[in-house]
């Protein structure tokens, strides 16, 4: 008898701190966010969708484009601004809009 009530109290804390460890080991995930910038004349025809401002077509795109690249979905998308690519200094010539590169944001 005492050797049954010995492994019960075992199995209990052997469940007791792997229910603790698991909780931890969710509770510590941190959430990842990252930004792509994809050239808009890459070729694949996707930046007519993802220049366009908020479209169901746009988004179907983003979320592709972040699940290949091992993210969840995409939490937004478009053109972007001057200042998130290489080039922003003053000095340089404004690009047109049709040639920015297109911005995806990815999260986890």
């Amino acid at each position: 008898m005492r050797l049954q009530a010995a492994a019960v109290f075992a199995l209990a804390l052997v469940s007791a701190a792997a229910t603790q460890a698991t909780a931890a080991e969710t509770a510590a995930v941190p959430h990842v966010e990252k930004a792509f910038l994809i050239p808009a004349n890459e070729g694949y025809g996707t930046g007519e969708c993802l220049t366009g401002g908020n479209s169901e077509c746009g988004q179907v795109v983003a979320n592709a484009w972040c699940e290949s690249q091992g993210f969840a979905s995409a939490t937004s998308y478009g053109v972007a601004a001057q200042d998130e690519y290489t080039g922003a200094i003053d000095i340089t010539p404004v690009r047109k809009a049709a040639e920015r590169p297109i911005r995806i944001t990815c999260q986890d």
